[in-house]
């Protein structure tokens, strides 16, 4: 199957997987950009520990949702039960971070025109995450 442009679903996969783990990169700036050494110094230690293991897993979930579209697309363009339950996974998994998105107060964090730009370039890809693997688990 293909979608429009005649671009072969197993190469659009590849492109929103890689896509997928281009989101770490914005991730990684997160820490510094929200002052976290400052931010979570008040807090307790574990409180302080906990918040990074809970950043950690879910890197780590996005890695892996990313890597499965990248070097699994053929399998995951496929019918089978297995390929609809990962697509059907990830489709949760962003949906519930872009509905999350619309709960956040992060205006107060956005104070130059590329923050602003990157935060809803991140929600549009939250909402184009959600709909493509929505759509692969139904189709």
């Amino acid at each position: 199957m293909n979608l429009p442009f005649d671009i072969p679903l197993p190469l659009a996969i590849q492109a929103v997987g890689a896509l997928q783990i281009s989101i770490l990169c914005a991730s990684a700036l997160v820490p510094q950009q929200l002052n976290w050494k400052e931010a979570f110094a008040v807090l307790p230690k574990l409180h302080r520990q906990m918040y990074w293991i809970y950043g950690i897993y879910t890197a780590a979930a996005i890695l892996t949702l990313g890597l499965f579209s990248l070097f699994a697309a053929n399998d995951l363009a496929g019918d089978s039960r297995l390929a609809k339950m990962v697509c059907g996974a990830n489709a949760l998994f962003w949906g519930v971070r872009v509905c999350l998105q619309w709960v956040m107060d992060a205006k107060p964090f956005l104070t130059k025109w590329w923050l602003r730009a990157g935060y809803h370039l991140l929600t549009l890809l939250f909402l184009t995450f959600t709909v493509f693997y929505g759509w692969l688990a139904l189709k």
